[in-house]
């Protein structure tokens, strides 16, 4: 099958997998309560072993990026910053009431929105009674996201006195006509600036978040934005595949959709970005992601040791993650929990000293086992089926990796599934093949849910 044609093919709605069971199949209206129960257990059975990470989002932002799908709230008013830090601490007490004892905190990352819309002092209040009521590990990994325009050196010093060492600015493309759409305008320069006055501080890893698939991205600028990105030499880079969903996210509606490139021309767009990452020296660690060999994600890679969770890929694996603030998702093996995505809702729980969940799912011994293959696939390029004969195995999973071996994107040896070369840029069909809730519900399948997986 020609390239063009596995595009046609496998060009459909896949879910991303940082979950399993994906978010669209959690329920509305968790309850708290048995919430509490499964965090409280998993947390005694796991922390003192492996520790935890932790996730705060910081949703604030100044002015609209359209391409972006997170949770944000557009606002000038820097005042806001005070009643969000107080609502992230009572959340946290709320957690830290459930645990038998002090966390031991390995990863910890602050998302947005844009963290550094919060001042240096801010960020600092923000975190010191958080760190202060944990053990810090000693192999602990502290990453935050900032913003090229306004992550001041005041901003980056505050946060590596504090122990981070990790910094992912949102560099998206560097043409003009580009950002002009995205209203996200952001010269070299100040790319360049924040690059280097974090790496003369002291950061250990620089990551560069890049998007092909844009409004108006062609071959001739893309190359270039790669290539200006590869001269800064960042430690990782994540390459993502725009994804378009306007029936949830309301900025991209003000996009002329015919501006957007083709499947087949996104996927050439992928394809000339990462030969000009490979042949640079960035290696593919997985599904987006690129690292130098220095990096601690490719040494994690060759040593098996990469997990991937809501963050993103990581060095750290952990089997709690608590996330903070409107929207967070925090996890456990037994299950799911979402805040509430408003900030009014967010609040008025918080002030009624209630974990602010609002949705999620409690997992079943049938979930984790078909998270743990998805979870290989995405991490390593391969898993192991042990049940070859279980009912889900024999109805739906092996039917369609034989389809998806018979097209060259996995090969399939006795209870051994790997990831091909070509299968790589459709990880996330490959992925699927072991998702029951999809299998068990083609009657949704023309419902939008997910983004095309190119």
């Amino acid at each position: 099958m020609t390239e063009e044609q596995l595009i046609e093919k496998y060009n459909i709605p896949v879910p991303r997998y940082t979950s399993y069971p994906t978010v669209p199949g959690w329920k509305e209206g968790l309850d708290a309560a048995q919430w509490q129960k499964v965090f409280a257990a998993d947390f005694s059975a796991h922390n003192r072993k492996g520790g935890i990470s932790l996730y705060l989002h910081l949703p604030f932002c100044e002015s609209l990026c359209t391409y972006c799908g997170c949770n944000k709230k557009i606002t000038t008013n820097h005042s806001v910053e005070d009643a969000y830090k107080d609502a992230i601490h009572r959340e946290w007490q709320m957690y830290v009431q459930l645990m038998d004892g002090l966390p031991v905190l390995r990863e910890l990352h602050l998302g947005g929105g844009t963290p550094t819309f919060f001042s240096p002092a801010n960020l600092r209040t923000l975190l010191e009674p958080i760190l202060n009521s944990a053990i810090i590990h000693e192999q602990h990994e502290f990453s935050f996201e900032g913003h090229p325009n306004n992550t001041t050196k005041e901003h980056l010093q505050a946060l590596f006195d504090l122990g981070f060492r990790r910094v992912s600015y949102g560099v998206q493309d560097n043409d003009p006509e580009v950002q002009r759409i995205i209203n996200r305008i952001q010269p070299v320069e100040n790319v360049r600036r924040a690059t280097e006055t974090a790496r003369a501080i002291g950061y250990t890893s620089v990551n560069f978040d890049l998007i092909y698939g844009l409004p108006r991205q062609t071959q001739e600028s893309i190359t270039r934005t790669i290539n200006e990105v590869i001269a800064l030499r960042p430690d990782r880079i994540a390459f993502y595949s725009y994804a378009h969903v306007p029936w949830t996210s309301r900025g991209q509606r003000l996009f002329d959709e015919n501006d957007l490139p083709g499947a087949a021309e996104k996927l050439a767009l992928y394809v000339a970005g990462k030969q000009l990452l490979t042949t640079n020296g960035y290696r593919d660690i997985g599904m987006d992601h690129f690292a130098l060999e220095t990096d601690d994600l490719f040494v994690a890679l060759q040593e098996g040791r990469l997990h991937r969770n809501f963050m993103g890929y990581t060095t750290q694996q952990t089997e709690i993650l608590i996330g903070l603030g409107v929207s967070s998702i925090s996890t456990t093996p037994g299950g799911f929990a979402q805040n509430e995505k408003t900030l009014h809702n967010y609040y008025e729980l918080i002030n009624e000293d209630k974990i602010p969940v609002q949705k999620g799912l409690f997992t079943s011994a049938e979930d984790r086992k078909h998270g743990r293959h998805i979870l290989d696939l995405i991490c390593t390029g391969h898993t192991t089926i042990a049940d070859l004969n279980d009912s889900n195995m024999t109805e739906y999973v092996l039917p369609s990796l034989m389809t998806l071996q018979a097209d060259g994107l996995v090969t399939v040896t006795g209870n051994d599934v790997q990831v091909t070369p070509a299968g790589k840029p459709f990880i996330r069909n490959i992925c699927s093949a072991f998702d029951l809730y999809i299998a068990r519900s083609k009657a949704d399948a023309g419902k939008k849910m997910f983004s095309n997986a190119v």
